[in-house]
């Protein structure tokens, strides 16, 4: 098995990190600002306490799906230690409607915070402008919309795109035609993403790899795994797939690891590591990627509270202390960065357990 390189990826948030995110999204930074002047705007008092018994409610995009419940598990965690009652909501389908009912559901329950994963950057806004209206304070997270107060980004988009890009070309020792499975069509996180891997794809170093097919699993197991099948029928010298998000890795690797195309064609992405090992022990998958989930959701479910408390406002430069996780900054407006993925292979996937 070919050594990963090290990959040291800086936690800056980058301007082309926001520019991504909001192209994909249909809008300008500039016009989501204007629809949504109802987001904090005033000073930060970094002694502000955090008030025990925020109601602090957690959309992830679909209920059942692992990731989004280890998500969830951090940001209960997170919320505890503030004493507040947190909830989760959720529908069992990946859709914008699916969240509105529960943004509704929630802002009538009376939210103090949303912490979300949007399934579209748009369809969600109206439901969570008014949830700002009776008093909640919106934290995107995973998938943002362009009406959140703040956005909890995993990663920067550019890095997350050059890792993917850095691991399918390692696998196919730089050159060869690689295909994306997604998740759903306006997801803003795998739309940016996959964005940012072709513009890494422009440079020199990746001029024999080409992308050549994109297709969507919309978060779902079957459909995942049927898209990964009609990939290979579509493409039968297919040299590998890449697949940014859980539920697609996992069964693009299962269909790999059952099929004639098992040590011929890299499977790699985004998953976790409990959900990826056997792939990574029986050979389907050399190398794959993520943060850690439980962080990211005790990071969101922190900064709601914060910026609930008036700790922050979300502007560039502020600072705050995040529980366990310690000191975050703002480095630039309304979006924090968690940290690097880490890459997992078969040296270090059992040092893992989420």
């Amino acid at each position: 098995m070919t050594q990963p390189r090290p990959r040291h990826l800086f936690l800056a948030a980058s301007a082309f990190a926001v520019l991504m995110t909001a192209a994909c999204g249909g809008t300008t930074i500039d016009s989501a600002e204007e629809e949504n002047d109802s987001r904090p705007t005033g000073t930060a008092d970094p002694g502000a306490e955090i008030p025990e018994g925020l109601r602090i409610d957690f959309l992830p995009k679909q209920l059942n799906n692992p990731f989004f419940d280890i998500v969830n598990e951090g940001g209960t965690e997170a919320v505890e230690e503030v004493s507040g009652n947190a909830t989760e909501r959720g529908g069992t389908e990946a859709t914008a409607d699916s969240q509105v009912e529960y943004i509704n559901a929630a802002s009538q329950a009376g939210s103090d915070v949303i912490v979300i994963a949007a399934n579209d950057p748009d369809a969600v806004c109206p439901a969570l402008n008014e949830a700002r209206d009776n008093g909640a304070a919106i934290v995107g997270y995973d998938s943002d919309a362009n009406c959140t107060d703040v956005f909890v980004n995993q990663s920067t988009t550019e890095l997350v795109g050059r890792t993917l890009v850095e691991m399918v070309s390692e696998q196919l020792g730089g050159e060869g035609t690689f295909a994306v499975l997604s998740a759903t069509p306006n997801a803003t996180n795998q739309n940016a993403w996959i964005a940012a891997m072709e513009e890494v794809l422009q440079e020199e170093e990746y001029a024999d790899l080409e992308l050549v097919d994109t297709v969507y699993g919309n978060d779902d197991d079957l459909q995942s795994f049927q898209e990964m099948q009609g990939l290979m029928q579509s493409h039968p010298d297919l040299g590998g797939v890449v697949s940014p998000t859980t539920v697609g890795l996992a069964a693009a690797a299962r269909y790999v690891s059952d099929s004639e195309y098992k040590g011929e064609v890299a499977v790699t992405g985004l998953g976790t590591p409990n959900q990826m090992r056997e792939f990574v022990n029986d050979g389907t998958v050399e190398e794959f990627a993520l943060w850690n989930p439980l962080d990211l959701g005790y990071l969101a479910g922190y900064t709601g509270a914060a910026l609930k408390a008036g700790q922050i406002t979300g502007a560039e430069g502020e600072t705050f202390t995040a529980g366990r996780l310690g000191e975050y900054t703002f480095e630039t407006d309304r979006e924090i960065v968690l940290g690097p993925p880490q890459v997992f292979d078969a040296d270090n996937i059992d040092d893992f357990d989420f």
